[in-house]
């Protein structure tokens, strides 16, 4: 799966990291799970059978670092960050769950490492209270991430205008997008709308068992979806609107400027109704500024259709 991940051109292989038994009650490890997709009778035995040991971690970053794409993971309870501090992972994934865990987030965020928080699950005022003010006044590195927790998730519950939303109301952190949609073209305009960080779940088969496959990319997509983003960085461009060097040769020879309406004499006074506006050869007065030459003097006989210059004119 890195490998798939890395040649497809993403740029990070993001794991869950949990230590189950910090991360759930007795209770909530010895009820039955009867869902097709449990691997055990319980959900105990379901999320043992799933987690990786902390030996599997270090060969996967190991494996992550040998091919050149970044690792990391979702701290999913204190012990697990501790977990992923100590093998330096590059940054920690905040999940929903632990958006308004004020212990979880404080501990995490004094890691010093830079945080991608989920917003699922929340409101803007817990976004705001929980995530953003707790930590900020420890680290300013960190991001905030648009996500709905439904796997797949349906289009009317994207919300994507919560991108914009969320870099008006914290201009001074990056947004991105965790998408549990199928198929790419939601997560192209969520780009499109400025998420800095996309986020997907990915899988060799979308039919093997498990409640994520069916809402993860396969590779071809997952390349599709990487050239994709990158065609759109680049069209995003710049937010400077100008003449660009590549509109010169259609501006030179579609570009209008001021001509004579109808012959002038040399001397005469220039009025409105003797000028308008043509596609002409050579280029002259921009169209912008014919009224800047009304009642000055043409100081050249021209024909029907003759450009007008700055040469020509006096007053």
């Amino acid at each position: 799966m890195i490998r798939m991940a890395k040649d497809c051109g993403a740029d990070c292989a993001k794991f869950q990291k949990s230590e189950i038994e910090h991360r759930f009650t007795k209770q909530a490890l010895e009820r039955p799970y009867t869902s097709p997709h449990a691997w055990g009778p319980t959900y105990g035995a379901h999320k043992h059978h799933l987690e990786f040991s902390h030996q599997h971690y270090k060969e996967l970053q190991q494996f992550a670092n040998d091919i050149g794409i970044f690792f990391t993971a979702s701290g999913m309870d204190e012990m697990a960050v501790e977990f992923l501090h100590e093998i330096s992972v590059l940054f920690f994934k905040v999940a929903s769950a632990d958006t308004n865990n004020i212990l979880y987030l404080e501990k995490t965020t004094k890691k010093e490492k830079l945080r991608i928080d989920g917003a699922d699950w929340s409101s803007h005022g817990d976004i705001k209270r929980c995530v953003y003010q707790t930590v900020k006044k420890h680290n300013p590195n960190f991001t905030f991430l648009q996500c709905t927790s439904a796997y797949p998730l349906p289009l009317e519950h994207v919300n994507l205008s919560l991108i914009p939303e969320f870099q008006k109301e914290f201009p001074d952190i990056p947004i991105r997008y965790s998408g549990h949609e199928t198929g790419i073209r939601v997560s192209v305009a969520a780009v499109a709308l400025g998420a800095k960080v996309l986020e997907r779940h990915v899988t060799l088969d979308k039919s093997w068992k498990g409640s994520d496959h069916s809402a993860s990319l396969e590779p071809a997509e997952l390349a599709e979806l990487v050239r994709a983003i990158r065609t759109v960085e680049m069209a995003m461009g710049s937010p400077i609107k100008q003449m660009l060097p590549c509109e010169a040769s259609c501006h030179s020879k579609l570009g209008k400027s001021v001509v004579a309406r109808k012959p002038l004499k040399k001397g005469e006074i220039l009025a409105l109704d003797m000028l308008t506006v043509k596609v002409a050869e050579p280029h002259g007065v921009s169209p912008e500024n014919i009224f800047k030459l009304v009642g000055k003097k043409i100081t050249v006989d021209l024909e029907k259709d003759a450009t007008i210059t700055d040469a020509m004119i006096k007053g």
